[in-house]
């Protein structure tokens, strides 16, 4: 219920491209895809747009989160039952994922929800059902690629360690070009028929980035010029062979010791690869990698805390833009309550043991209020009219860097997970 109430509070303020005519946003996009404007005026149906959204959440985004709770806790040992509900309250109140959905005006939580009852389904070694709802996450939102390399490394390195592999491999394959058959035979009807829709799942004719992105190419765009030097051809090349070299690490640890929560860190790294270095990304695109962080939240709650920051801080100029400060404060708030709860079950120095001034403190805290100051500066200040975007680009510059880090940081993560899990395998061939 505290999720819904979020949800609906936020959902009260504007959103993507109100009162912007004739360029508008997101919400009139989905407004006139959905062709509901025939009979009635277009204030008219607001609320139910609105609604819809709510409604995709309650039916299948929630659920997910219920099936994915019961998965995990059951193969990573009961919790305390106040541990599994602030869990709950975490994957539940992300409030990127608030903002843009019920702010903003998008229906990720669909694609999300269909990706996330996925990674439940093979937790609890249900692979076939796995790929029936990731082909659907797929099929829904093609942003859900950026979870892909994760969940072939993981089934891949599953099938291998069966007694009989290609079995396994085909019968996987099977369920996964069953899926795309279903969903696809509408369009199978004719060639031009199915291109047109591919055409729309690919614009590449939009360029490598949009706006002000905390990715690679955006930030790098500062001293390079990527899109004057470079033909749009050449910079998929480019994105691609980048995007595959960052997914690499994590896809070859899964295929070699697979594990539940080897994949939960594959997710993230490999969305975040995709999220660093692949082609057209939106500021939204951050949503994807929060997902699985989320997921991991309850193990390693300091490096989460700063994911969510700097991902919130990331979208802070489409925040800006579509007029969701208000909510936007109001959802950091909630969160440094969320992420300091009473009883003190996230005090990162006592669970790990380090200095409450240590280095790693300082630096985190003087990133922090940098990133406050820009926020302020950002509200406040007008930039200078030679460079008028400078505010964005610092933004952008403060939030790759961390990302970045981050990345470093879970990758190393994910491989240490390989000498536990061949140093348990050894000792279990000893007994």
């Amino acid at each position: 219920m505290f999720g819904l109430l979020v949800r609906w509070t936020v959902s009260l303020h504007s959103y993507s491209g109100a009162g912007n005519p004739p360029k508008f946003g997101d919400y009139e996009a989905q407004r006139h895809w959905m062709e509901i404007t025939v009979n009635l005026p277009a204030q008219d149906w607001k609320l139910l747009m609105r609604f819809t959204v709510l409604s995709s959440d309650l039916l299948i985004f929630f659920p997910s989160v219920l099936y994915f709770i019961h998965a995990y806790y059951d193969v990573h040992s009961r919790g305390r039952k106040a541990d599994v509900a602030w869990h709950i309250l975490l994957i539940l109140i992300n409030p990127c994922l608030v903002l843009i959905d019920h702010g903003h005006f998008q229906y990720n939580c669909i694609s999300l929800g269909l990706a996330l009852a996925a990674v439940a389904a093979i937790l609890s070694q249900r692979d076939l059902l796995a790929c029936v709802l990731f082909c659907l996450s797929l099929n829904h939102k093609q942003m859900s690629t950026y979870f892909a390399p994760a969940f072939f490394s993981h089934l891949l390195g599953k099938c291998l360690r069966r007694k009989h592999p290609l079995l396994e491999i085909s019968k996987l394959g099977l369920v996964v070009l069953g899926t795309f058959a279903m969903v696809w035979w509408p369009y199978l009807h004719s060639r031009d028929a199915a291109l047109q829709v591919l055409s729309r799942l690919a614009p590449f004719e939009r360029g490598i980035y949009e706006d002000y992105v905390a990715n690679f190419w955006c930030t790098s765009s500062v001293l390079i010029k990527w899109k004057r030097l470079f033909p749009t051809q050449s910079l998929r090349l480019f994105s691609m062979v980048a995007t595959i070299l960052a997914c690499l690490p994590s896809m070859i640890q899964q295929i070699l010791a697979p594990s539940s929560k080897g994949f939960l860190y594959g997710l993230l790294n490999s969305s975040l690869s995709f999220y660093l270095f692949s082609f057209q990304v939106h500021e939204k695109s951050i949503l994807l990698p929060l997902l699985p962080a989320t997921l991991l939240a309850m193990e390693w709650p300091r490096p989460f805390k700063l994911l969510t920051h700097y991902a919130l801080f990331s979208m802070f100029p489409l925040v800006c833009r579509d007029n969701l400060i208000l909510p936007y404060i109001a959802l950091y708030a909630l969160c440094i309550f969320l992420y300091h709860p009473p009883g003190g079950r996230w005090d990162d120095s006592k669970r790990q043991g380090s200095t409450p001034l240590s280095l790693v403190s300082v630096l985190l805290t003087l990133a922090y209020l940098g990133s406050l100051v820009l926020h302020i500066v950002y509200l406040t200040v007008r930039p200078p009219e030679r460079y008028p975007f400078l505010f964005e680009a610092l933004i952008m510059l403060l939030s790759f860097s961390h990302f970045v880090l981050f990345a470093f940081h879970t990758n190393t993560k994910q491989w240490m997970l390989s000498g536990h899990l061949i140093g348990s395998d050894k000792g279990k061939k000893q007994h």
